[in-house]
């Protein structure tokens, strides 16, 4: 689901792997002794929830509801990660803890029909929490006693979701997801409110240009600053500083997330997909697709061709079901 694709700077920088046969959302259960390579500095291309279900002491290693690790602030049970895209994550914190879950998921399956990760990042308003500037990528926020039974089991049914993978998996796990989201947004309102008044009109007014634009040929990161009035060279610093990818990426990165919807939905020869995402060769389609999607497109298309979009159980009714246990 998530591996290293490069490094930045001698940090090595995980992208959330985009595929039919991949689901959008993946935990993993954390024990700092059992994943040493999740205690280094890291950089991640995807937003990133950490759940604190315990932590620890470091000098005992027995449970405990409060502990200091060097500098590292205080660590509590019930303690929840907002990790930011693109930022260098300080992992100190990590040695803290006995008990606890990463969720990994692509913004891009959050919301539905969003199919463009930015459309999600910057305009989704449960994703608002991941584009906080903390020192570290790390906001904290600390889910109370009373909600922590709710926490634990809705993990637990993605887990469950994700393990079964049964009819209608992938959209279940997603809408158990959504209840976190929904949970941090709460838990994040001031830096919410914050990050609505801050200067991210202009990230806004760059990639709703590419939304609007994306399809043609000509367009280009130039085009890009042109239309709101910047440099290229200004504008794409600008971009790689708070998205943690380029201007060029991020056009790039659309025109095949089109592309894969438009093979998985229409049945249209791969010419016109190319086309239609503003890419007139078909062979250099063809490479940038298989570059970015690790497949051909053609093998994208008949990979889809065997995934069942029926929604599966009910989720609020699992939920229940866990907390009732």
């Amino acid at each position: 689901m998530v591996s290293a694709v490069r490094y930045q700077a001698g940090v090595p920088v995980f992208r959330y792997r985009i595929a039919p046969q991949v689901p959008p959302v993946s935990i993993l259960r954390f024990d700092a002794a059992e994943h040493p390579g999740h205690a280094q500095r890291h950089i991640h291309e995807f937003p990133v929830l950490f759940y604190v279900e315990r932590a620890t002491d470091p000098a005992s290693g027995e449970p405990s509801e409060s502990v200091r690790h060097g500098d590292v602030e205080a660590v509590q049970d019930g303690d929840v990660f907002v990790i930011a895209a693109g930022e260098v994550i300080n992992p100190r914190v990590a040695h803290t803890i006995a008990s606890g879950f990463g969720l990994f998921f692509d913004p891009s399956a959050v919301g539905g029909d969003m199919q463009a990760p930015w459309s999600s990042w910057r305009a989704h308003p449960l994703l608002l929490p991941f584009l906080h500037e903390t020192p570290g990528g790390l906001l904290r926020l600390h889910v109370p006693p009373g909600r922590r039974r709710l926490w634990t089991a809705t993990i637990a049914a993605i887990e469950t979701e994700l393990s079964n993978s049964e009819e209608g998996y992938r959209q279940a796990a997603l809408a158990y997801l959504t209840v976190l989201l929904v949970d941090v947004t709460r838990l994040a309102a001031d830096v919410v409110s914050d990050l609505r008044r801050s200067n991210e009109t202009l990230l806004a007014e760059v990639f709703d240009t590419i939304e609007q634009r994306f399809a043609e040929p000509s367009l280009s990161p130039s085009e890009v600053a042109k239309s709101v009035g910047m440099t290229p060279g200004h504008l794409t610093t600008l971009v790689r500083r708070r998205t943690g990818r380029a201007l060029g990426d991020w056009i790039t990165e659309r025109r095949m997330a089109q592309a894969r919807r438009l093979l998985t939905e229409a049945d249209l020869p791969i010419s016109e997909v190319a086309r239609r995402v503003g890419l007139i060769d078909p062979g250099y389609f063809a490479r940038v697709f298989r570059r970015t999607n690790a497949m051909t497109p053609r093998a994208w298309r008949q990979s889809t061709q065997t995934q069942t979009p029926t929604l599966g159980r009910t989720p609020g009714a699992e939920i229940d079901r866990r907390l009732s246990a």
